[in-house]
């Protein structure tokens, strides 16, 4: 099938042969002429799949009669609903590419930043709002947002979305909207929670699934590098020197693993660039420019932006740390080998990792390639006594058994 196939307005099929597309992706194929159709929809797709086209296209192509010429009063007909600020700008860039030679203005809110020119854009009238839950409910709170025209909801990234506790505010927001919307809803995975908020909020939906949730792309080639801890470092900077590895996208486990991995690469000559939570917006787009303009080497993310990136031609994923959630490893390395390009995932896995990639061999039914040339080989069978049993990431110097400190044990007088 090609998109000329699918009854799209010649403005939407000049702006899509203009980006280089011609023929719609699995989930497209099957979610395009559903939403044309007015369905309610629950679309389950991997990561990388298209999923953003699959419902911006035909979302365009309905509204853009209703929203008519620049002179017409703009009420927001369409809202998306996104758990990052990453991914909230990257669904606005695909809504002004596809909706390029129609009059649909779009805009995007999330917290973090100054409310001042949001609220101005918001005054001046938008035909589609893409929203972080906190900030959209809080401009709403505010008196700033109109919802009472919406034609269309769509809650994006949904089971990201319970991940981080957002799941009550998508409630509340899904209560603001009008009864007749239709109402579509796109996630990686399908967890029970998901089904039971499409059962309560959308009208007899149709269900797409395209690829299970443990399938990685075909294209990525993955490997996995047995190392100790303390040597991950020195294997990342061995793989980028010795391997000539450019344009890598690496995932650590925390905010802090993330900038000591930047310092030890700038020491060394890398240029590097770390975007978690607790950099600033403005810190965080800056920081994904300069990755996407080639300024830097490598990218070092939290897992706040393993579905919030996308980047053309991506060559390499490395899980600096091994996911203690399958799922989310195959959400990482869907970053790479997008939209049918190829690309290479590599894992450092220590010997308290080792479980956890077990877990992820099993849902992707997949033996993971193992490297073992390499200068920091760690020696697999002395991994540990029990390699099924998961990782203790308590502080282990705390006596579980007491609530005093060893000073305080020590200077105890004995009343004998």
């Amino acid at each position: 099938m090609t998109f000329k196939e699918l009854n799209l307005i010649p403005n939407i099929q000049q702006a899509v042969q203009e980006i280089g597309y011609e023929n719609p992706t699995p989930i497209q194929e099957q979610a395009i002429p559903a939403v044309l159709e007015g369905l309610d929809l629950v679309a389950c797709a991997q990561t990388g799949t298209g999923k953003t086209g699959a419902f911006a296209i035909p979302i365009i192509n309905l509204i853009h009669r209703i929203v008519g010429s620049n002179k017409k009063v703009k009420h927001i007909r369409t809202l998306v609903v996104t758990p990052t600020r990453e991914l909230a700008i990257q669904i606005q860039e695909n809504f002004d590419a596809y909706g390029k030679y129609t009059n649909i203005r779009s805009l995007v809110i999330f917290g973090g930043v100054s409310q001042v020119s949001q609220v101005d854009q918001l005054r001046k009238g938008v035909d589609v709002l893409i929203a972080t839950p906190g900030r959209l409910l809080d401009l709403n709170k505010q008196g700033y947002i109109d919802l009472n025209h919406l034609h269309h909801l769509v809650l994006d990234e949904a089971d990201q979305m319970l991940d981080m506790g957002f799941i009550n505010d998508v409630k509340k927001i899904v209560k603001l909207t009008p009864d007749n919307r239709q109402t579509l809803l796109f996630s990686a995975t399908m967890p029970v929670a998901i089904r039971e908020l499409a059962d309560k909020f959308l009208t007899s939906p149709k269900y797409i699934s395209v690829d299970p949730i443990s399938s990685t792309a075909e294209k990525v080639s993955q490997k996995v590098y047995f190392v100790d801890k303390g040597d991950k470092r020195k294997l990342l900077y061995h793989l980028i020197r010795n391997d000539d590895l450019k344009n890598i996208l690496v995932f650590t486990r925390t905010k802090h693993g993330a900038d000591n991995v930047v310092k030890a690469l700038d020491k060394n000559g890398v240029k590097a660039a770390a975007i978690h939570g607790n950099k600033s917006q403005n810190a965080r787009q800056r920081a994904l420019n300069d990755f996407k303009d080639q300024n830097i080497t490598v990218l070092v993310a939290t897992d706040i932006a393993a579905r919030g990136i996308d980047i053309d031609d991506l060559s390499f994923v490395i899980n600096f740390d091994i996911p203690n959630i399958s799922e989310t490893y195959v959400h990482r390395i869907g970053r790479t080998g997008r939209a049918g390009k190829s690309g290479l995932a590599i894992s450092f896995c220590d010997k308290d990792e080792k479980v956890y990639l077990k877990d992820i061999e099993k849902l992707i039914r997949l033996k993971i390639k193992v490297v073992e040339d390499h200068p920091y080989v760690l020696d697999v069978n002395a991994v540990s006594e029990n390699p099924d049993k998961k990782p203790d990431l308590r502080n282990k110097n705390k006596n579980t058994n007491s609530r005093k400190s060893e000073a305080s044990k020590k200077n105890k007088k004995r009343w004998y």
